[in-house]
């Protein structure tokens, strides 16, 4: 084997081990795991929207996203099969496997999770609306650190 692939074996082994931790604490506390993004995945997808961490969704949801690429939500969010097939990899060792993930919420929307509702029921509808937030889905908005893959709700602060 060589040196390189050996480094990527290491690098993969190290990520699930971390994720692994990660996922065993939100099991406990509900709150998700935040494994450290890909580097592909975040010049893809944060380029138009914050890079959900992972764990938001389980294993057959980021499938179905992936697999719907050319109509990703009214958009055409195509990519090559070599980056889907990275990301498909990454996005599956990665993904929700708690308690709050198991049900796959409407059209594998985070925004639609019972989970997401439930925290955000006291939201006003009209915040979504407001021309800072836009819809439930940019995060960034409100949540300060979403790009880091923190939404502790401390760090909040709703744009007026």
């Amino acid at each position: 084997m060589n040196r390189r692939r050996s480094f990527h074996r290491c690098r993969v082994v190290a990520i699930v081990l971390l994720t692994a931790s990660h996922a065993t604490r939100a099991d406990d506390d509900q709150r998700g795991s935040v494994a450290p993004l890909l580097p592909k995945y975040q010049q893809e997808c944060a380029a138009c929207h914050v890079a959900f961490p992972p764990g938001m969704l389980a294993a057959d949801s980021w499938r179905r996203l992936l697999g719907n690429l050319p109509h990703h939500y009214g958009a055409d969010a195509s990519l090559d099969a070599a980056t889907v097939n990275e990301l498909a990899t990454w996005l599956g060792a990665n993904a929700g496997t708690y308690k709050r993930v198991r049900e796959a919420p409407p059209e594998d929307r985070i925004t639609r999770s019972a989970w997401f509702i439930h925290k955000h029921d006291e939201v006003p509808g009209a915040v979504w609306k407001r021309p800072a937030v836009k819809s439930a889905a940019n995060c960034a908005a409100c949540h300060t650190q979403a790009d880091r893959g923190d939404f502790n709700e401390h760090a909040v602060r709703i744009p007026r």
